[in-house]
């Protein structure tokens, strides 16, 4: 438990040394992947077009090119474009182009390219007094609302000479404004003639997508509206904008100075960002917002379409080259876009991301972490599992929700990778501690217990208690005979070769039962049933070991019995006693700080350890307790009455075991345990002399080795016999001085 704590611990730090710190450092790769969130979320909800919303573009596309010739159109073309718009009545026309240069098709400019000096004088004369196509256009700004359009550079004007009054309530706001160093402006006449003056500019993201777009700006000390802003001004006969900012009355912010909260025009107060900046929400693709140029100039547009609008005159065909990308579209003629902002400024469709979001996000990550990283641990894997998956559809849904009823940008992607990523580096710690932990299992139990157990407890190696546990088992206790006097005439070689021979069949006998070898102890094996994890029916597989164990030794004296005589060498048989008790006993990691061992301790490891040796006084090989005869009573038992052991004062009752059921079956089995029980009932009714006779007599009958069992008793019986003890004395067999 203590190292699953440390686990956790360890997994909780190195996940939030990789995931929170993305909260708190903000940087451009979450950016990135909030905008991808947000626009898809645009595209599950896009803002839907309404006809009757104020902006329409007017548009030189494809089929206003093709009537007109090639752009840029001369001067004069465009001056009755205004003045047929003009007729239809609008309430601004705003230009999305930039004329900075003089018209390269007026007659001046056609002069002044022909080569020939004296052709160029002459048609100068003819053209002096036709009038300038400039002058022209100039004069159809004068007389219209006009609006034009102006882009923000690194080079050009160094200073803006804005039509737009500003005023501001709370912090100076120029401090957050985005700086540009120059413009590149109109024509001085055009700008005098015109009613307002835009920036064309947007924030571009990395990816160069229009997602958010600066209502003011600054050049030098200037400011300067934007065209959409500017449109709106002049749509609306105002003369200037209100900017609050923090601070302001209603715009508390402690003190601090966090920005520009809202600019106000005319009827529209527009909820903007610190840096005065605004993020249309946009709609796919409307042919009804767009009208031809060409449609305009030919007076086939009905007044109804551009009366009191706000109209917007910009390039639709995509070979003029001004496309911008929107989170719906990839493709999208830029004077679109400042339509779609005009609509969203007036319609309220933006969307909001307010300052507190990212903290927020961060919070609601650090909430989603701190119940991951428990759940991981403390809860089934199947709950866990699932946890995340739904944590995180949870926060998607949530968001998308805030998103289409409140047009509020809150993220779900970084707490959904605080979710995703304190799950993998808990999960992928945790199995690599499982991983270790069963290599330390196998290593631990590997060469001591049954290769089906080893893998049950590295499959749940949590079920160890490896502190020391109280435990009912069934212990195994055996010894060679005279193993003095067998290796008394072996070399080490000889000896080491003669334990391998010997303790690996018998090991291999108690491994293949599902039990755990404790030690060795010289020639002696120390094993249980029952632990580290729960073996069903372990009496009885110990027992079915005990018994592989006899069959293993006779195989093994055969075999060295072959080999002695291929050698020409004497063969000494070799022997095994074996006790098996059941009982509670004491089983764990045992020894000091420095070494330990998982080992079993208690006064039933002991009883066992006597019934191996009571099993040399019986001159038998396997002797058990009444407790593990109870618990496999189909085996072929022979009750050897009760004995008191060392160490014990209470009596034993013991058995030797003679078969297995096979066996327990047989009617020679059957006559056999008639016999000896008739000889232990004389015998525990004092009847010694009676008992001899019968042990002397079954004796003649019993297979293999067993004659020795009914030797030795027939022998005590005797002894008890001449002792003359009476009838009725007590027939407990006592082992103390053995």
């Amino acid at each position: 438990m203590v190292k699953r704590k440390w686990v956790f611990l360890f997994a909780t730090s190195l996940a939030a040394a990789l995931v929170l710190p993305w909260g708190a450092l903000q940087p451009r790769r979450l950016d990135d992947l909030r905008n991808l969130v947000f626009d898809e979320f645009q595209r599950l909800s896009p803002r839907l077009y309404d006809p009757e919303t104020p902006a329409r573009v007017v548009g030189v596309d494809e089929e206003s090119l093709k009537a007109y010739g090639q752009w840029p159109w001369p001067r004069t073309r465009l001056a009755e474009l205004v003045e047929r718009l003009r007729e239809l009545g609008p309430a601004v026309i705003a230009f999305d182009f930039i004329f900075s240069e003089p018209d390269r098709a007026s007659a001046r400019m056609l002069v002044e390219a022909l080569p020939d000096p004296r052709l160029r004088a002459e048609v100068s004369r003819l053209v002096a007094k036709a009038p300038d196509s400039d002058a022209i256009f100039a004069g159809a700004l004068r007389d219209a609302p006009v609006v034009l359009g102006a882009t923000l550079a690194a080079e050009g004007a160094k200073t803006y000479p804005s039509k737009t009054g500003v005023a501001f309530a709370g912090d100076d706001p120029a401090p957050f404004l985005y700086l540009f160093p120059a413009a590149l402006l109109p024509l001085e006449p055009f700008v005098e003639n015109a009613k307002g003056l835009g920036a064309t500019n947007w924030l571009p993201d990395r990816d160069m997508v229009v997602r958010r777009v600066p209502l003011l700006t600054r050049v030098g000390a200037s400011i300067a509206p934007s065209l959409a802003l500017e449109a709106l001004r002049v749509a609306q006969g105002e003369q200037s904008v209100v900017i609050r900012s923090s601070n302001a009355s209603g715009e508390t912010a402690y003190g601090a100075q966090t920005g520009v909260n809202a600019v106000k025009v005319g009827a529209f107060q527009i909820a903007a960002g610190p840096n005065a900046d605004v993020r249309p929400r946009y709609t796919y693709a409307a042919p009804a917002r767009n009208i031809s140029a060409k449609a305009v100039l030919e007076k086939r547009v009905p007044r109804g379409e551009v009366e009191g609008r706000i109209v917007f005159i910009g390039a639709l065909a995509v070979g003029l080259g001004d496309v911008r990308a929107t989170p719906l579209e990839a493709v999208v003629p830029g004077v679109e876009v400042h339509a779609q902002i005009v609509e969203s400024l007036t319609t309220g469709a933006l969307l909001s991301r307010p300052d507190w979001a990212p903290g927020l996000e961060y919070v609601v990550a650090i909430v989603a972490f701190a119940l991951t990283m428990p759940l991981l641990f403390l809860a089934p894997q199947l709950v866990s599992a699932a946890f995340v998956p739904l944590a995180v559809a949870g926060l998607f849904s949530g968001s998308l929700y805030l998103f289409e009823k409140r047009g509020l940008l809150l993220d779900p992607a970084y707490p959904s990778l605080a979710i995703v990523g304190a799950y993998i580096v808990g999960a992928v710690t945790l199995w690599r501690a499982e991983i270790m932990a069963r290599r330390q299992v196998r290593r631990a139990f590997g060469k001591f217990v049954a290769p089906a157990v080893v893998d049950r407890i590295a499959e749940h190696p949590e079920r160890l208690v490896l502190g020391g546990e109280t435990r009912e088992l069934t212990v195994l206790f055996s010894d060679l005979r005279n193993f003095s006097g067998i290796s008394e005439g072996l070399s080490a070689r000889e000896l080491t070769q003669f334990m391998n021979d010997y303790l690996t069949p018998m090991t291999d006998a108690i491994l293949e039962s599902e039990g755990t070898v404790d030690k060795y102890m010289g020639d002696a094996i120390l094993a249980f049933w029952n632990a580290p994890l729960d073996i069903a029916d372990h009496p009885r597989k110990a027992v079915r070991a005990a018994l592989a164990m006899r069959a293993a030794m006779q195989d093994f004296n055969a075999e060295r019995a072959r080999l002695a005589q291929a050698a020409g060498s004497p063969h000494t048989e070799a022997a095994m006693g074996l006790g098996l008790h059941l009982g509670p006993a004491s089983v764990g990691n045992m020894g000091s700080v420095r070494r330990f061992d998982y080992s079993i301790l208690g006064d039933n490891v002991n009883l066992a350890s006597r019934l191996e040796g009571a099993s040399k006084a019986f001159s038998t090989d396997i002797v058990v307790s009444k407790a593990v005869r109870d618990a496999v009573p189909d085996m072929a038992w022979l009750d050897l009455g009760r004995i008191v052991v060392v160490g014990r004062a209470e009596p034993t009752h013991v058995f030797a075991l003679a078969g297995d059921p096979d066996f327990a079956g047989t009617d020679a089995y059957v006559r056999w345990r008639t016999a000896h029980g008739e000889m232990v009932a004389d015998y525990e009714s004092g009847r010694f002399a009676a008992a001899a006779m019968r042990a002397q007599s079954v004796a003649l009958t019993v297979p293999g080795s067993w004659p020795a069992l009914y030797l030795g008793l027939g022998e005590r019986y005797s002894g008890l016999a001449r002792e003359g003890l009476k009838e009725g004395r007590s027939s407990i067999w006592n082992l103390q001085s053995k």
